[in-house]
């Protein structure tokens, strides 16, 4: 018996179409569509994960561990499996096939066991216990990687992508000129920049605007970093939550993609916070991703391996949180495309730098973000996700904005 062919009659049969991608097996055998990517089962685990986990998170596991490969382009083989799992809906009724397939090929057996590199998080949701623990499962993985996968400036966001010809630091430079500007920054201002990352707005303001910043992180390697980063410059670093802000307001207010760690049930407190931290007549830059009602959250994939509880939610969802703390939307820019070539200029640096990846992280997590990188350019790509910058003010009690009659903000 051959498996591949067995295997491909099966899910054919399911779609009542031809499968849309190859099948190589572990015993040789080749089925399929021989046009474009070839998933490679390197052993009956890759079944086994799946048919325990069906979905996202067994076909993640089966590649996080190796068990599947993809041959070839694999956002375009992660392009076809997205569409076939749209398509294939097994009735109540093929299950005795799929059970009957998976006893002829061996594959059933004990469950496999997950990659070391799942979260694995205890306690109640969006706790702050919780949440420190959940950055530091994605961000501190590892200075020296993210300084080997990110531009000089650190900047884990998406970049803002004027020319084609323009490097990964240049779309950085450019998103960072481009939030200081629709912040109106000017020399002595204050500026809190909420989950600041590794400093690359802290450093960028500070240096080329002149500006005091304040940055709050979770993260302990973030902070050691951002602290080595400002040395004489007029920065301030914390290892503080947003629940635990209690400063005087300041002139203007920033956080870049960090409200996706805040948690659905929480985002009015974050919200709130924000616009407290504001004086009135500032304005807030917020950028940040978004996701379709359908899938709110980060997806099994990402959450598990990724960012644990994390939330994305449609923009406008986001625009009437912001507006419930009583600020003003200005402006909202929508900078999907931008991520799918930034997110293709770090799977870039990490395919060229891939040795040093799995020196410093080990094959697992290497492979991780390999799926991560592809996946997420993927889903930009296809508007199944989408990033905005929005720039928000707190009014005076009489109305007054401090914004100027005519023209976008940072143009």
């Amino acid at each position: 018996m051959r498996v591949a062919p067995e295997l491909v009659g099966l899910v054919e049969r399911l779609l009542g179409a031809r499968i849309p991608v190859g099948v190589l097996a572990w015993d040789g055998s080749r089925a399929g569509n021989p046009d474009g990517p070839c998933v490679v089962l390197n052993s009956r685990r890759a079944l086994r994960h799946v048919l325990w986990q069906p979905g996202e998170l067994g076909l993640a596991r089966a590649y996080v561990t190796g068990d599947l490969d993809v041959d070839g382009d694999l956002a375009e083989g992660l392009s076809r499996f997205w569409r076939l799992g749209r398509t294939i809906r097994p009735a109540p009724k093929d299950w005795a096939e799929i059970v009957k397939v998976a006893v002829r090929l061996g594959v059933i057996g004990p469950r496999p066991k997950p990659p070391t590199a799942e979260a694995r998080l205890g306690g109640k949701v969006h706790t702050r216990s919780r949440d420190r623990a959940a950055i530091a499962h994605h961000y501190d993985l590892s200075n020296d990687f993210y300084q080997l996968l990110l531009d000089e400036s650190m900047a884990y966001s998406s970049g803002y992508w004027t020319s084609g010809e323009a490097s990964l630091a240049d779309a950085q430079a450019a998103k960072l000129d481009l939030v200081c500007r629709k912040l109106d920054l000017r020399p002595g201002m204050r500026l809190l920049d909420v989950g600041c990352g590794w400093g690359s707005l802290v450093v960028h303001a500070a240096k080329h605007y002149g500006v005091h910043v304040t940055g709050i992180t979770l993260s302990a390697q973030q902070r050691e970093h951002v602290l080595k980063r400002a040395e004489g410059l007029t920065v301030d670093v914390r290892l503080q939550d947003y629940r635990e802000l209690a400063d005087e307001p300041f002139d203007a207010v920033a956080s870049i993609e960090m409200g996706e760690h805040v948690g659905e049930e929480n985002y009015p407190v974050y919200a709130a916070t924000l616009y407290r931290m504001l004086k009135p007549r500032g304005r807030l830059v917020l950028q940040q991703m978004s996701r379709g009602a359908v899938a709110p959250g980060g997806g099994a994939f990402i959450e598990t391996y990724i960012v644990p509880d994390m939330t994305m939610r449609p923009i406008g969802a986001t625009l009437n949180h912001l507006a419930g703390a009583g600020f003003e939307i200005r402006d909202v820019q929508a900078m999907r495309e931008h991520y799918v070539t930034t997110c293709h200029a770090w799977a870039e640096t990490l395919e060229k730098r891939w040795t040093e990846v799995v020196d410093l992280v080990g094959q697992e997590q290497a492979r991780i973000w390999r799926l991560y990188l592809a996946g997420g350019a993927l889903a930009f790509a296809e508007n199944r996700m989408g990033v905005d910058q929005i720039v928000a003010t707190r009014t005076t009690t009489d109305g007054k904005s401090g914004m100027p009659l005519a023209g976008r903000p940072g143009s």
